[in-house]
């Protein structure tokens, strides 16, 4: 069932998708023991996780293999967290990703222009970054060039699951060009609407914001020196992200009917808005790269799990970006499940069984639900200019940042590296 020897590493780019490695035809059966649905970041990470641990793996993913492998520049990057870094390097794909992701050596937050700032600094806590900041281009590449080197990952792209069937002992399953699947176990990791979560009928809480996020890379004289700023505006947080090469990721929220209009405005006029807000502390700025907008709001599935069926990453849960911790708690959910898998197979279990599915839902559940709930309180609470409300804010800010115990607890959070950690998290193998 598993091969404890450990697949060697490739870090080299990935110039074609991971060979097919049963090439199932149209009619043909593919055995494995997991499906696994949804190829975004979330599910190449618990692809790669399982694949180095021996287990048979398939990933249907709709995308078609030249989008997925498409090395152009689309602006959007990830905040890797360091618990979660930790956890990419266990499973063998951190290495390749090497100078192209941004330490995050410095954090500060502040209401507004206001004078009071909560200062996060690494050296508080030892010689470790913060986090990092990614290209999400940059780590697609590098998980794909890690699941080429692990012969038990089927990658099965522009496909999608056209019949699911979890009724009986096992998983049967057909995708639109005709090959058959069965699997012990099917995992949802394809997104926040997730078809597979929608067709297993598990029910969501939910709601919008009347935000948009506004997502841009820009470009500007001065070093940023690894520091990244919060700054919480009426309409909502504007985060400036250290990236590689004198570049900043923004992640800009507006309210939502103001958002539009900045969005029709041409290439100068959109840079001297956002100029408004980031400042002039790095000297001019130009706009890299296209504009990206969506919707922001909260989702949280009623249940993580249904008759051999996982849900992971978005299809879970989908928080606010207040923190940058989105897939952060998504790579979570991907060491604690590629854990129990593990550990299940190793005893000769079946992971499909409701046991081990009752234990990963335990393990995430709280976790999840206070990070949503933490995000979704900050948002309501920084996204209002009400004064009394205002003062307070940037007195509690101040207050925290001269309370160095407080400090590491809260920046422990933000890196991943405190409560109950699964093994890849502490850097320990499967």
């Amino acid at each position: 069932m598993l091969d404890r020897k450990r697949p060697q590493r490739d870090c080299a780019s990935v110039m074609t998708p991971p060979p097919n490695r049963t090439a199932p035809e149209p009619g043909e059966l593919l055995s494995t023991e997991i499906l696994l649905i949804g190829g975004g970041l979330a599910g190449l990470s618990l692809a790669a996780a399982l694949g180095d641990a021996g287990v048979s793996v398939a990933v249907i993913e709709p995308m078609a293999p030249e989008r997925m492998l498409d090395t152009g520049f689309d602006g959007r990057t990830t905040a890797i967290a360091a618990g979660s870094q930790t956890a990419l390097e266990t499973i063998g794909v951190w290495d390749s990703i090497g100078a192209e992701a941004e330490p995050i050596l410095e954090i500060r937050i502040s209401d507004g222009h206001s004078p009071l700032f909560l200062h996060y600094d690494y050296r508080l806590l030892g010689d470790e970054a913060l986090g990092h900041i990614v290209e999400n281009r940059v780590l697609r590449r590098a998980l794909l060039s890690r699941l080429e080197g692990l012969p038990s990952v089927t990658m099965l792209t522009g496909t999608t699951i056209r019949r699911l069937d979890r009724a009986g002992p096992a998983v049967e399953a057909e995708t639109d060009r005709g090959i058959e699947i069965r699997a012990m176990l099917a995992i949802a990791t394809d997104g926040r609407n997730s078809p597979t979560r929608q067709a297993a009928a598990i029910d969501t809480t939910s709601w919008r914001y009347d935000q948009t996020g506004i997502v841009c890379t820009v470009a500007h004289e001065r070093n940023h020196r690894g520091i990244a700023q919060e700054r919480f505006l009426p309409s909502g947080p504007f985060a400036i992200l250290p990236m590689t090469e004198r570049r900043s990721s923004i992640v800009w929220t507006e309210r939502t009917d103001l958002a539009p209009r900045l969005l029709q405005l041409d290439r100068t006029a959109f840079i001297e808005e956002l100029a408004r807000r980031f400042g002039d502390y790095l000297g001019a700025l130009e706009l890299v790269g296209p504009v990206f907008s969506y919707p922001l709001g909260l989702l949280h599935a009623k249940s993580y799990i249904a008759p051999r069926l996982a849900l992971a990453g978005d299809a879970a849960h989908a928080i606010h970006p207040i923190a940058g911790q989105g897939l952060n708690i998504g790579l979570r959910d991907v060491a604690v499940l590629a854990e129990q898998i593990v550990d299940t197979l190793r005893l000769g279990l079946d992971p499909g069984a409701p046991a081990m599915l009752e234990r990963y839902e335990r393990l995430r559940r709280f976790d999840n639900t206070l990070m949503l709930a933490a995000t979704d309180g900050l948002n309501r609470l920084f996204s209002n200019n009400i004064a009394p409300v205002r003062t307070a804010r940037d007195l509690g800010l101040a207050a925290v940042d001269r309370m160095p115990g407080l400090k590491k607890i809260f920046m422990g959070h933000a890196m991943g590296q405190l409560g109950d950690l699964p093994r890849l998290v502490r850097g320990e193998r499967l």
